[in-house]
Formats: structure tokens, sequence, C-alpha cells
């Protein structure tokens, strides 16, 4: 009987070694999206954040997770994850279930829809770009809905194996790019590129860069117009939608009026406290 051709094992080899590096990276997102404490007894800043939410909403999430951990000190911000609110009607169309109505990439599931009950106990922000038509909320929609299941590439366990440093030592100009160093799709590392790949479809700004060159209308130079140029999406970060001037942000306790001589304070017997 002839040997199997040296390819042919080296193939077996290989399809092995692979299962055994995504079995290895699944185990390591895994250990990394584990909370690092009870978020459950947690009560979250807004109450009936859902009755305020619009679709193409940015939904900022202040993590506990080992991973948020090391999110939040690269970007120097509260927030470590986002997710695309893209309402129940949208969300049927990609075969939604019971109350999932956000789009968000997960480091170990990869991305997938989601409902508001996967962020309880967090601290959440609403960030609401401004001045989107119908088609363009759409467009914006079907841009990252296109990308359900696509998943975080598991068999580069170095890749995986960096944030599992509590606080790398990157230094502060490194530490954006440190987040997405080594993958081939920056979106499956983390979710603030995938929505950021999804509003530069429509071409809504984020943080764009602001270039030299004027914008010029039948030889008029506007003189406070210029022309804008786009960030690599791998760039991005949750705070970036924060920051962002092109975002407004919404706080569900102020929207129907707010009036701080109703509220009702329980009197302290402690002199010392304030």
């Amino acid at each position: 009987m002839n040997a199997p051709p040296i390819n042919m094992e080296i193939r077996w080899v290989g399809t092995k070694m692979k299962a055994v590096l995504h079995r290895i990276g699944y185990m390591m997102s895994c250990w990394l999206s584990c909370p690092r404490h009870d978020q459950s007894r947690l009560e979250p800043v807004e109450k009936h954040t859902e009755l305020f939410l619009k679709p193409g909403d940015v939904l900022l999430v202040e993590g506990s997770s080992r991973l948020s951990v090391v999110i939040k000190y690269l970007t120097q911000s509260s927030w470590s994850h986002a997710a695309l609110y893209v309402g129940s009607e949208q969300a049927l169309r990609f075969g939604a279930k019971n109350a999932e109505c956000f789009i968000e990439a997960d480091v170990a599931e990869g991305v997938r829809l989601v409902g508001l009950s996967e962020f309880k106990g967090c601290h959440l922000r609403i960030c609401r770009p401004v001045g989107l038509r119908e088609d363009e909320i759409t467009s914006l929609i079907d841009a990252a809905g296109h990308r359900l299941g696509h998943r975080y590439d598991l068999h580069n366990v170095i890749d995986l194996a960096r944030y599992c440093l509590p606080l790398p030592p990157v230094p502060q100009r490194f530490r954006k790019r440190f987040l997405t160093l080594g993958s081939g799709d920056p979106t499956r590392a983390i979710c603030s590129t995938l929505i950021a790949q999804a509003f530069q479809s429509i071409r809504y700004p984020i943080l764009p860069l602001n270039s030299d060159t004027s914008v010029t209308t039948a030889g008029y130079v506007a003189k406070n117009d210029r022309l804008l140029t786009r960030r690599h999406y791998s760039l991005f970060t949750p705070r970036d939608f924060d920051v962002s001037p092109y975002f407004e942000i919404v706080k569900p306790q102020l929207i129907n009026g707010f009036d701080f001589h109703q509220l009702h304070w329980q009197e302290s017997t402690d002199s010392s406290s304030t």
C-alpha cells in the first residue's frame, strides 16, 4: 500500500492545529468577556432607555469584563463597548428573536443581534446622529446587518493574548492601534470599528480629519469650509462617538422635562455627610 502523499499529511496536521488554536482562542475570548463582578446586582443609570431609542442610535456601554478594563485603559474613557440600535422592525429582517434590536461585535461570539437586557446593570449613553433620512438609516443598518455572523479570527491566539494583560504598558500614541494589531479584519477585534464602517458607508462623519484644501464652488473659496478626510475605521473606539461633534447625546431622564425641585431626598443623620 502506498503511503499518503506528504502534502496530504501536512494539510491534515494543519487542520488539526487550526482546530486546536480555535478552541484555545475561544476559551481565551470567553475568559476575556467574563465580567469581573456581578452586573445583575447593579442598577442602570437610566431606566426605560428603550423608549427613547431611535434606529441609527449608537449605544455606548461601560462594561466590566476583563477586555472592557483593557479597552477603557487604552482609550482613556469610561466606554468600553458600542452597539448599533436597529429597532425591532429592522431587526426582524435579519432574523431577530424576542427583543433583539441591537447589532454588536463580540470577541467571542462575533457580530450578532442582542437585546437591551444584554447590557443590564451597565452605565449607558445614547449617541444619536443628526439629519439622517429614512433611506440613509436603512442603508446604515444594512451595512452593519450584512456582517452578522462574521467572527473574530480565533486561530490568531497571539492576537487575543495581548488583551490578557490587565494594563498593558503601551505608550499613549500607540494605544488605539494596539486594539487592532494582528487582525486581518479589525471589525472582529473591537465593536466600534464595525459601527464606524457602517457610518462611513453613508458618508456620515464621526471624527474626520480636516484637510488643508478648501472647498471651492464656481471659483469661490469658502472661508471656513474645509475638505474632510476619513480616518481609517480600525482606529475608532467607543469614546469617539461620545466626543464627536456630529452626534447628539440623549439623556432619557431629561427628555420629558426635569425639575429637580420634585426630587425627594432622604435626610441623613450623619453630620459628616455631604
